[in-house]
């Protein structure tokens, strides 16, 4: 299967000095979010090679949304003051509460009756763990440190804290943001971004934003510019469809990095995390030429 550079808009001077009276953070309404991205995997996984796969991560989502109906973060947990320049829920750093992994408990237990062996078995693994031993995994993870997770747990572990980081950035909203020019990490959180979106009708069409992989916020980026170092004048732009594809990823000639663009102003339905996982065969050709991926998802994990 061969890949396609399609053109991409650039903002005029004009529009690049109105981006001052855009929003710089959205935070995620998490009900609608995980309904839509349990509908899109559904939606994704007919006649996919990878279905299975988009149909587990679907009941994740919707396991995801279930927990935040019944288990939601207790009231008046909410985050310090953050120091000036500081990121307000540093993933690295954060003080989590313990109600965490009582969110990862109930995520457990709604996904055990229905998981297939492999994926039973790691719950059932997860579920035996002690305190210690999940915060060890779950510090790897927010750290970076993928080599040191277990690999068949991780999308578990991640969903559970995503659960509660997300939260946490919702009683956070748009206030408390430190950039620090570091524009290809997620303001709040510092955690790399799962793709960016374009957003169409019924948000702020045509703009870009960056979608958080753990506390699901998006920060504004103008289009055009690499996500990763921010240059302008080497970027590429590829498609699996040639015309009118709903997934493109963005490579930087010096960087050599790329992201996945989720175009939501061409297909509405479309979803940053669910999207990106259905395109992993634009990841391989990508790969194939030399680039490296900048972003995170949680179901794609890299092993080392």
């Amino acid at each position: 299967m061969a890949i396609h550079i399609v053109p991409e808009h650039r903002l005029s001077a004009r529009q690049i000095a109105a981006t001052s009276a855009i929003r710089p953070l959205l935070a995620a309404d998490l009900p609608r979010l995980y309904q839509q991205r349990a509908d899109r995997l559904l939606q994704l996984a007919a006649d996919h090679p990878f279905g299975d796969y988009l149909r587990f991560a679907a009941g994740v989502a919707r396991a995801q949304r279930r927990v935040l109906e019944t288990r939601p973060l207790a009231d008046g947990v909410n985050p310090p003051a953050a120091a000036e320049g500081a990121l307000a829920l540093d993933a690295a750093t954060f003080a989590r509460t313990p109600q965490w992994r009582d969110m990862l408990r109930a995520l457990i237990a709604l996904l055990l009756p229905d998981a297939a062996p492999a994926v039973r078995q790691a719950l059932d693994t997860l579920s035996s763990l002690p305190d210690s031993m999940l915060e060890a995994e779950a510090q790897a993870l927010l750290s970076g440190d993928f080599a040191r997770a277990d690999s068949a747990r991780a999308p578990f572990v991640w969903a559970a804290l995503s659960l509660y980081w997300a939260q946490m950035a919702g009683r956070i909203g748009g206030q408390a943001v430190a950039d620090g020019g570091r524009r290809q990490y997620c303001p709040l959180c510092g955690t790399a971004p799962a793709a960016s979106v374009i957003h169409g009708k019924g948000g702020v069409p045509g703009l870009r934003y960056l979608h958080c992989a753990l506390c699901e916020s998006e920060w504004h980026l103008v289009r055009a510019v690499c996500s990763s170092c921010e240059q302008t004048d080497d970027l590429a732009y590829w498609s699996l469809d040639a015309t009118q594809a709903a997934v493109t990823a963005e490579s930087c000639g010096h960087c050599r990095s790329y992201l996945k663009v989720i175009r939501q102003d061409k297909e509405a339905c479309a979803e940053s995390l669910a999207d990106d996982l259905a395109s992993v065969i634009l990841d391989a050709k990508l790969e194939e030429k030399g680039f490296s991926r900048s972003g995170i998802n949680p179901f794609l994990f890299p092993t080392g």
